[in-house]
């Protein structure tokens, strides 16, 4: 199940959480993950409380895109941060939900082929190399933006000056620009930068990974329950229906649990990313440089992409989890035993409840929420923009 989560775990050791109980794991390992993670969260407080400040001034000042620029980069700050540190509030909940997602995972060949196991395996591994790989694109694009400005048109092309520049807004109260303090802070913001992102990535690669594993099972259950063959004997049958159940309710649990895991981290992801794409939308509309409009679009298409794939998996979850329905009702169960038919009806009654990805009780997420949110950020666009040319 390792390969499931590899992903995950690679960026999350980078940001030195554990998400999950491993075994054997080492005392001295533990204590190191905790100076990273500590050392992760302060860095990026600290320039989180940089950036409010500078927000603050430049709104004060009307500043007005100054400030919007601001914001997107708190927003994101703001999403890394609750990702991370619900992740680490919610250990005990994932060594759970981990346990029990290793007691139901097929183990041996026969059953690997049975759960078509390769399948979603490489499903979720090509997802995750791509995701993690445009986002790493686009924090490193940030974070080195200024420092490539200065290299190629101050010291190789020679055609402007650039001077000393940061990659992210931020109040300082001191001189930096001509002191080695420039290089201390210019380090802070590239690892606060790579902390925020390094948060969302692994929280989504996780919840990927166990999403995946879910739609694994759902889909195994259904096709167990459309090509099992019936006897005719009710005893026998029965026995068939209520391992079923016992099945589904297992894959329910897990369900719950993980929306419990993830649901108040999900809420802030939509609610943050939707004036986020509204920010970055704004930013690239009012004549910015082309170098800061390429900036700018690998910004707003990797936070449309983070959206997407949440609601892509939270789709997939919704349509396993019906088929079962679908999967009942195909069953041969003309000729089975009348008690077993009304069993089968009850068991297609709850199959047709969706299961959800929840981002807490207000909101399920499938396809149809990115279409929701992209109406929320044009709104909010459309406002910024009449209060610009205002």
């Amino acid at each position: 199940m390792e390969k499931f989560m590899k992903y995950a775990n690679f960026f999350y050791t980078a940001v030195g959480i554990e998400p999950y109980k491993k075994d054997l794991l080492e005392h001295k390992k533990s204590l190191t993950s905790q100076i990273v993670f500590w050392a992760n969260v302060i860095n990026l407080t600290l320039v989180a409380i940089g950036e409010s400040i500078y927000f603050r001034s430049a709104y004060s000042s009307g500043k007005l895109l100054e400030a919007v620029t601001v914001l997107s980069y708190i927003g994101f700050i703001i999403v890394g941060m609750s990702k991370m540190c619900f992740i680490w509030w919610k250990k005990a909940a994932m060594n759970g939900m981990v346990r029990e997602l290793e007691e139901i995972y097929p183990r041996g060949k026969m059953q690997e082929q049975r759960y078509k196991l390769e399948k979603y395996l490489r499903s979720c591994s090509r997802i995750s190399f791509t995701y993690s790989l445009l986002y790493s694109l686009l924090i490193w694009t940030f974070n080195l933006f200024s420092i490539m400005q200065f290299l190629v048109y101050e010291k190789w092309l020679n055609i402007r000056e650039v001077g000393k520049t940061l990659p992210y807004f931020m109040y300082i109260p001191w001189k930096w620009e001509d002191n080695w303090t420039y290089y201390l802070v210019l380090f802070s913001q590239n690892f606060a930068g790579y902390t925020a992102a390094a948060g969302q990535i692994s929280s989504d690669l996780l919840l990927s990974s166990v999403a995946t594993q879910v739609v694994m099972h759902f889909d195994y259950l259904s096709e167990s329950m459309e090509t099992h063959e019936l006897t005719g004997d009710c005893e026998k049958d029965s026995v068939f229906l209520t391992n079923t159940v016992r099945y589904h309710e297992r894959i329910l649990r897990l369900s719950d649990v993980m929306n419990e895991i993830f649901g108040i981290p999900l809420l802030l992801n939509f609610m943050v990313s939707s004036f986020v794409i509204c920010f970055v939308g704004f930013q690239m509309t009012v004549g910015v440089s082309p170098d800061m409009i390429t900036k700018l679009f690998l910004f707003l298409f990797s936070s449309m992409s983070q959206v997407y794939l949440i609601c892509h998996y939270g789709q997939l979850v919704a349509d396993a989890s019906y088929g079962l329905s679908v999967a009942a009702y195909s069953q041969n169960w003309n000729h089975a035993d009348i008690r077993y038919k009304r069993a089968l009806v009850l068991i297609i009654a709850r199959a047709q409840k969706l299961t959800y990805l929840k981002a807490t009780i207000f909101l399920d997420i499938s396809r149809s929420t990115m279409t929701d949110l992209l109406q929320i950020s044009y709104k909010f666009f459309a406002l910024l923009r009449t209060m610009y040319v205002q």
